[in-house]
């Protein structure tokens, strides 16, 4: 079998099994998010944090749980990473430097995941299972809960109560996440991945000299790292490393754990505002763009020119033999169109036009499907923009799920989707002017371009994923990156709560022969065009300078 139709029939099986688990699991979650009754671990929860599930939040009181949360977080994580070094279970591992230990802090509680350190090398079992896997659910599960919050806001009408943050924190971590992240840690158990508490011990021969690994509880990490769009890696390998995806099934899985919440939350959407079709005009919108971009990946991976590119199949420099080009193209599309970052494969080793695509992938906002919570709500912005571009495309004024979209809405949706261009741009722009950063690349002219440009983008889309090559664990980039992680997160969240709670309050406006349908295909292609023209007008010109020159000049 050819490597080209090895990863069609990989591609096929994952859309089947996403398939098949789209409608069980967006009805599930669909009646936790709408459920009035607590079970009796929850209750212990909400009785230990001081919390009552039953009070509903207006969008500031929603936003002010979801900051103290997080800023506790990452107070937490922070404390923890400093004082490893006197903690059992360290492993002989040293307190974490103030910068890098802030640096951590943010990318997980931020869900990005970025990682400036090498995991195996730096962070023991209390602070990798304690503290970031514990990051790892709660971060996904804060995402999820402004989602469903947003799906509240044109669901419910002349109210401005959202829910509650801490129910829906709490829900979405115990009754979703905890249970299908449990499975999915027995099933890579299975496949071949580490999970046990061991210590530094050497593990054969190398040119030599003997090598040293630590164990640790890597799959059960390794579930939650997929499954809530994370990316974190017990190793500095992560996904490309033995110990965290062993072997094509496991890859496939892991994939299918990134991309599977996503998806079916647009089918949560369509049930929560009463109108499947609706959730399916989303989901196909999502499916056009993630497929495209996986395609057009293998395309530009397999077509290699010369002889080097002929032997081994594609462009194989920096991808793992045991998955090939098509594993490691699905896996690289899935990873940068949602907020996930795990890698197994080095991006910077793909071609110009490769490493291009997986760029623009978080580019896009990673809305195709996108982040755990994050994906619905960004592409729910993304359809209001479409709405009032086809507004003023038939001079009538915009509508979508019965609410008119005002001067308010399109604001406080313009502000969502400017302030991560603006976060990228600006501080790519500051690290090539200064001459301090630049000295990090390892690599020149537009592919050392490109390396910076990734870096920023990785951390303002709360990706996490790296493009190699660049030397991040200096207190520049440490501080810059961690502070685009933060605002990169939680800015957004502002406006998507303020837009929520304006909804809200409207009251429902009948549909009319003048309505534009948006659940018919013509509206996802006008959304479709939509996300691809905004951003193509806003990151086209460093695209340009970056894997565009390199891809035409290769």
């Amino acid at each position: 079998m050819s490597p080209q139709i090895a990863g069609v029939l990989q591609l096929l099986a994952l859309i089947s099994a996403l398939a098949l688990a789209y409608r069980p699991l967006g009805d599930h979650m669909a009646r936790v998010y709408s459920c009035e009754k607590h079970h009796a671990p929850e209750k212990w929860i909400y009785k230990a944090i001081g919390a009552d599930p039953g009070t509903e939040m207006r969008w500031p009181a929603y936003l002010r749980g979801v900051l103290a949360f997080s800023a506790v977080s990452v107070l937490f994580l922070y404390g923890l990473q400093r004082l490893q070094g006197s903690l059992p279970g360290s492993l002989g591992f040293a307190s974490i430097d103030p910068d890098q230990a802030f640096n951590t802090a943010a990318s997980f509680v931020a869900n990005t995941n970025w990682q400036s350190y090498a995991g195996e090398q730096a962070m023991g079992h209390v602070v990798q299972t304690g503290g970031l896997a514990v990051q790892n659910f709660v971060s996904a599960a804060v995402g999820m809960a402004v989602a469903v919050a947003l799906v509240r806001g044109f669901a419910r009408s002349r109210t401005g109560e959202l829910g509650n943050f801490w129910a829906d924190l709490v829900r979405g971590t115990v009754r979703i996440l905890l249970p299908i992240a449990l499975i999915g840690a027995i099933v890579l158990v299975a496949c071949g991945a580490v999970q046990n508490f061991a210590g530094i011990h050497e593990v054969g021969q190398f040119m030599g000299g003997s090598q040293q690994w630590n164990g640790g509880a890597v799959a059960s990490q390794e579930a939650i790292k997929e499954l809530g769009t994370n990316g974190g890696g017990y190793f500095n390998a992560n996904s490309a490393h033995p110990f965290e995806n062993p072997t094509p099934f496991s890859n496939l899985f892991e994939v299918f754990l990134i991309l599977v919440i996503p998806f079916a939350l647009t089918r949560t959407f369509g049930r929560m505002v009463g109108s499947v079709r609706q959730g399916y005009a989303i989901l196909a919108t999502m499916a056009i763009i993630w497929i495209g971009f996986t395609a057009l990946m293998m395309w530009t991976e397999f077509a290699g020119r010369g002889p080097a590119f002929e032997i081994a199949g594609g462009a194989m420099e920096g991808k793992e033999t045991r998955f090939g080009i098509g594993g490691s193209s699905i896996f690289a599309v899935a990873t940068t169109l949602t907020s996930t970052g795990a890698v197994n494969s080095f991006h910077s080793s793909f071609t110009g036009f490769g490493g291009g695509i997986a760029l623009l992938g978080m580019q896009l906002g990673e809305i195709a499907p996108g982040g755990v919570g994050s994906g619905l709500y960004g592409m729910l912005i993304m359809a209001i923009i479409a709405v009032f571009i086809a507004g003023l495309m038939v001079g009538r004024t915009p509508e979508y799920l019965g609410k008119k979209i005002g001067t308010r809405e399109i604001k406080l949706a313009a502000c969502y989707i400017l302030v991560t261009p603006a976060l990228v741009l600006c501080f790519t722009a500051a690290a090539m002017a200064l001459p301090t950063p630049v000295d990090s690349m390892t690599n020149s002219g537009a592919h050392g371009f490109s390396e910076i440009l990734y870096a920023y983008t990785s951390g303002a889309n709360n990706n996490g994923s790296a493009f190699a090559g660049l030397n991040a664990d200096t207190q520049w980039f440490n501080s810059t990156i961690g502070l685009a992680m933060l605002s990169g997160r939680f800015l957004p969240m502002v406006f998507v709560l303020a837009l929520a709670g304006s909804l809200a309050e409207q009251k429902p406006v009948p549909e009319t022969a003048g309505t534009l349908r948006t659940d018919k295909p013509l509206y996802a292609g006008l959304l479709v065009g939509t996300i691809v023209i905004i951003t193509g007008l806003t990151y086209f010109p460093a695209l340009a300078l970056g894997p565009l020159a390199e891809g035409l000049a290769s």
